[in-house]
């Protein structure tokens, strides 16, 4: 089986033969090359509606894997037990949606070592859950594939979470310039990104500045006087990402 670029890079983020749960599986695809390939022992392949779920019956029985890949119907981390796994995999689903379904289900995540996220938008969101909640961000990763940009966010948790939280997103100075990546920055931009300096990064947020930009022209031409609060907002946030990335990218050279 051949996965997508994207989980692939999910695939090969978990530990070696770890008891698995694929929440929002889709068609199962993620679960059934884990347990063939040696990355889990066992998974759960957690889906609420009913297409999907029918999907990843198909797959998992076509690739005679029913004893190793459980099929469940239900919603977020419902469909596991406590104790039961010890990864969870959330991808392609927003990052509201991710911090919510760990929020609802955190009886659940007792002897779970791993979270391997990928929200399609507001990763800030989960950033913040993960430090709320114990949980330290050990990886960042940022791709495109099929036109797309898609961040990968590892997690694991332990007695040094909130330490290592407190460090990872300490306010830092780029280098070679007076500019701060500030803690609410770097939970939006994410601490090992702003590190990396992947070119998919800065053409992301070069994308991300410009709908900020259009957001804000549309937003100027509203007479209500709430408007011109929301118009200085998204000014001085465009501001602040532009002046961030022109010194990251200088720092890059």
């Amino acid at each position: 089986m051949k996965l997508s670029a994207r989980l692939q890079h999910i695939a090969d983020r978990l530990s070696p033969g770890c008891r698995l749960a694929d929440i929002g599986s889709d068609h199962a695809l993620l679960p059934v090359y884990a347990v063939q390939n040696g990355r889990a022992s066992f998974a759960v392949a957690g889906e609420v509606n009913d297409g999907p779920l029918e999907a990843a019956k198909r797959q998992v029985a076509e690739a005679g894997e029913s004893k190793r890949v459980s099929v469940r119907k239900g919603d977020g981390l419902a469909v596991v037990e406590p104790g039961e796994v010890d990864a969870i995999t959330i991808a392609g689903m927003g990052g509201a949606l991710i911090a919510s379904i760990l929020e609802a289900g955190k009886d659940k995540l007792a002897g779970v070592k791993r979270l391997v996220l990928q929200p399609n938008v507001g990763e800030d969101i989960v950033r913040s859950w993960l430090i709320a909640n114990g949980w330290y961000l050990s990886e960042e990763i940022i791709l495109e594939e099929d036109g797309k940009i898609y961040e990968i966010l590892t997690a694991e948790t332990g007695p040094d979470a909130a330490k290592l939280n407190d460090q990872l997103y300490s306010e830092r100075t780029i280098s070679g310039s007076t500019v701060s990546l500030t803690k609410d920055l770097l939970l939006l931009m994410g601490p090992h990104l702003t590190d990396s300096k992947d070119e998919v990064w800065f053409a992301k947020w070069r994308s991300e500045i410009d709908k900020l930009d259009k957001i804000r022209q549309s937003v100027a031409t509203s007479k209500q006087e709430s408007s011109r609060e929301k118009e200085e907002s998204l000014n001085q946030l465009s501001n602040r990402l532009k002046e961030v990335l022109a010194c990251l990218q200088k720092a890059k050279l």
